[in-house]
């Protein structure tokens, strides 16, 4: 304990040293390169991935319900302008998305998952995958997603896509690389539920379910 107290003691005089040798101007630009750098920081980690604020949980989806509305919430709008993006205004649709399956595990792109059932009432919709990482770029796109006029259907009207890294026979949907995390967007366009979000029922979403996994 002794050492470490010393240490201590001359690592305090050391930095009264070095602020005694500092001129008040060299502060000033220090402290504002220091904000600037850290203001820098968490913008970019507040506004690189999702949404961090305003979804509605249903099942292993989120909605989104005000993100292209006029009172969406200043980091919302961020994440549209850096992703370049035009979210669906309220009486145009409604945005889903997922980033984990029906058991709480994170999505992984070195895992085969199902995405079955059907969807909320909508005119139409599409099921892509959507950022998390930069696409591996000796895999060519071959599809980023499923619209509703394309997919194949049971007789029941439901679907079931295959979401995996090698070819499926059906509806498959191609990993956009090798292995990390992954994130699956549903997007109803013209939908009565784009204003009642939080009435949706678990049952009128799609499934995600992890069939294998190479880790």
């Amino acid at each position: 304990m002794p050492g470490i107290a010393g240490v201590a003691v001359r690592g305090s005089r050391a930095f009264r040293a070095v602020l005694s040798r500092t001129s008040r101007v060299g502060l000033v630009f220090y402290t504002l390169a220091l904000g600037a750098g850290l203001g820098l920081a968490t913008a970019d980690y507040a506004t690189r991935g999702g949404y961090p604020f305003g979804g509605v949980s249903v099942g292993s989806w989120i909605a989104w319900p005000r993100t292209g509305s006029l009172g969406a919430d200043p980091y919302a709008r961020a994440v549209n302008a850096r992703r370049g993006e035009i979210p669906l205004a309220v009486g145009e649709g409604l945005l889903l998305t997922a980033s984990q399956d029906d058991e709480g595990r994170a999505l992984n792109a070195a895992c085969t998952y199902r995405i079955a059932g059907a969807t909320p009432p909508a005119r139409a919709w599409t099921i892509t995958v959507a950022g998390r990482g930069k696409r591996d770029p000796e895999r060519p796109v071959l599809r980023e997603g499923f619209t509703s006029t394309e997919v194949l259907r049971d007789v029941d009207g439901r679907f079931s896509i295959v979401l995996a890294s090698d070819v499926q026979p059906g509806n498959w949907l191609p990993m956009p690389r090798a292995a990390g995390p992954v994130r699956l967007a549903l997007r109803l366009y013209d939908t009565p539920v784009a204003a009642s979000a939080g009435t949706v029922e678990r049952s009128a979403v799609p499934t995600i379910s992890r069939t294998e996994c190479a880790e």
